[in-house]
């Protein structure tokens, strides 16, 4: 499928090919950190994510006066970072399969009926939602999730992308995005409701 690079995107390409340190700064500031959640799904710890991270800005650099666009800027950078990550973790003898996920559901099945919450959450106040230690909370744990559910959580919901996007640069399939996308708000989910209980 043909993706038509946005105006800004082109700006953006066109600056890195002229080696415009300023738009690559942009481009580190906008995605390292989530760059850096992606390449740990496949290795096996943080430096060597960093690491892969690294090499993987370089092969950008390199590579971008040969970037099509035949998809986003942003989904081809995480599709370089992703394969690294895969090639190292192979080589390292250490990657993670998708198959060993742990297969224990997120949310416990005697919470619903017959597909219904059994006892719907209760209203949270929305100051405290928007809290700072809430958001703490969250980024907690979001940080606590395995590799592959805190990338997926992190691309989807903190960076905006589509599930498309996700899937492509991460090459799952629309089910083990669904499913990992799932875990991993679910997780989120019961540290917030055990967080805001606390007080209640």
């Amino acid at each position: 499928m043909e993706h038509a690079l946005g105006l800004e995107e082109m700006r953006l390409v066109e600056a890195l090919r002229n080696r415009d340190e300023r738009a690559f700064e942009q481009l580190i500031r906008m995605y390292q950190s989530a760059l850096v959640r992606v390449a740990q799904m496949y290795v096996s710890s943080r430096a060597v994510a960093e690491d892969v991270v690294q090499e993987s800005w370089l092969a950008v650099l390199n590579g971008i006066d040969r970037f099509e666009g035949r998809s986003s800027l942003k989904t081809w950078i995480f599709t370089i970072v992703a394969n690294r990550a895969k090639t190292r973790g192979q080589r390292e003898a250490r990657s993670r399969p998708f198959s060993s996920l742990d297969p224990e559901a997120a949310v416990g099945p005697d919470r619903f009926v017959d597909g219904q919450w059994a006892v719907p959450p209760d209203s949270w106040p929305e100051e405290r939602l928007l809290g700072a230690e809430t958001l703490r909370v969250i980024g907690q744990a979001i940080e606590a999730l395995p590799p592959s559910q805190r990338a997926v959580i992190t691309l989807r919901d903190i960076q905006g992308w589509s599930a498309e996007e996700v899937r492509n640069a991460l090459a799952l399939s629309e089910t083990n995005e669904r499913v990992l996308l799932h875990r991993a708000r679910s997780k989120v989910r019961a540290a917030l409701e055990e967080y805001l209980m606390e007080d209640a």
